[in-house]
């Protein structure tokens, strides 16, 4: 590595599974598809890093959930604690972003999936929000 790049380390609540990111993580997408729902009880909020720039560094409860043909899920097998989302066909890894060591300096730049979210809220901030994916439009990995 000729440069220094940030380290941010995150994991699940019992400590089975630790990671570090080397480099930029994008801001927090707030993810309100149904899938999401089911597994973190309301909206999944995600940052996202680099695959090259993941490194587990204690997978002892890591297990890994295949949802669809598009990606699979990463969670701790011992406490549960929903820790990745991971498209097969691309280059980074969807991260739970209450899973992150604090304080992360991130900020939600947005919603999608707003066209699954369930009745009881309302999203009451400004920012964008998609009906389904946002098609790549709220990316910010590369400050």
């Amino acid at each position: 590595m000729t440069e220094d790049r940030k380290i941010t380390t995150g994991g699940c609540l019992c400590g089975a599974v630790r990671y570090e990111v080397a480099g930029p993580l994008r801001d927090v997408v707030n993810c309100h598809c149904s899938m999401c729902q089911r597994l973190h009880g309301n909206f999944g909020p995600h940052s996202k890093a680099r695959k090259v720039n993941l490194t587990i560094t204690n997978d002892a409860g890591l297990a890994w959930y295949r949802t669809s043909d598009v990606a699979r899920r990463g969670f701790c097998r011992n406490c549960g604690s929903s820790l990745f989302w991971e498209p097969f066909d691309l280059d980074a890894t969807g991260i739970i972003a209450g899973s992150l060591d604090g304080p992360t300096g991130l900020k939600t730049i947005g919603h999608i999936y707003v066209g699954e979210k369930c009745d009881f809220y309302e999203i009451t901030d400004d920012l964008p929000q998609f009906e389904a994916s946002s098609d790549g439009e709220l990316v910010n990995d590369y400050k």
